[in-house]
């Protein structure tokens, strides 16, 4: 099936059947083309969202190369590891990013004060503490910056639950695009080392994952991937939960 104007419509309103088509394109396509088809096929503004995780090189780097100059959204809940925020300013000297950074409506210590430590009061606490910290100055960020197209770097083998992601999907009447959602750890590994990329600084002390200083664990201590985010309770934050 060709890649019709009308079939993009279609797929940016939900339609499966041409959401599968698309996906179908993007999987046979190397990840720097299947980036620069959605820059030239799908609507604008575009951004790249990252955590700036264990791997987070990869994703920054690899879409910064088609289009150097792409917001780059990172949620910054105000917990995140002192080495997460040395890491984001050596990436993005490093690879000269356009970086926005969106914070919650809430200071971390209002936040506590008003709800407690959410990220002690089990599954509720978790979703609710997601919902504000993370979901929902992402829907600001996206709105705010009249976003069409939403790249990320999710994969995949990161987690039981990002099983069944696809290269596209539609999100609240926007695409997200995920193209290196079919890489496994040796992709990653080998396309850092090829391009001189740096890990995150806790990954070499036993961090897998890593998000909020509260609710990560290291891999030795967690006992299993899925485990070292939110004490295995649940594995997705929200962010990448948005309704669509």
């Amino acid at each position: 099936m060709a890649l019709t104007r009308s079939l993009i419509d279609s797929a940016r309103g939900g339609d499966a059947a041409a959401l599968a088509s698309i996906d179908a394109h993007l999987a046979a396509l190397a990840p720097q083309a299947c980036v620069a088809w959605a820059l030239e096929a799908l609507p604008g503004t575009h951004i790249l969202s990252s955590s700036f995780g264990a791997q987070a090189a990869v994703s920054l780097h690899l879409v910064t190369c088609v289009v150097p100059r792409i917001p780059v959204v990172l949620i910054d809940t105000g917990f995140l590891f002192p080495e997460t925020y040395q890491f984001i300013d050596r990436l993005a000297s490093l690879l000269d990013l356009n970086l926005h950074v969106v914070q919650p409506s809430l200071s971390p210590s209002w936040l506590e004060a008003r709800h407690g430590r959410l990220w002690e009061q089990g599954i509720e606490g978790l979703e609710q503490y997601g919902e504000l910290a993370k979901a929902e100055p992402m829907r600001r960020a996206l709105r705010d910056l009249e976003v069409g197209t939403w790249l990320s770097g999710l994969r995949r083998a990161q987690a039981h639950s990002r099983a069944a992601l696809r290269f596209i999907e539609s999100v609240d009447g926007r695409f997200k695009v995920q193209p290196i959602v079919d890489w496994n750890d040796r992709d990653i590994g080998l396309y850092l080392k090829q391009h001189g990329l740096p890990y995150h600084p806790l990954w070499d002390k036993g961090y897998a994952s890593i998000g909020d200083w509260h609710t990560t664990r290291p891999l030795g201590e967690a006992g299993s991937l899925e485990a070292t985010r939110f004490f295995g309770l649940k594995r997705e934050c929200g962010l990448h939960d948005l309704p669509g």
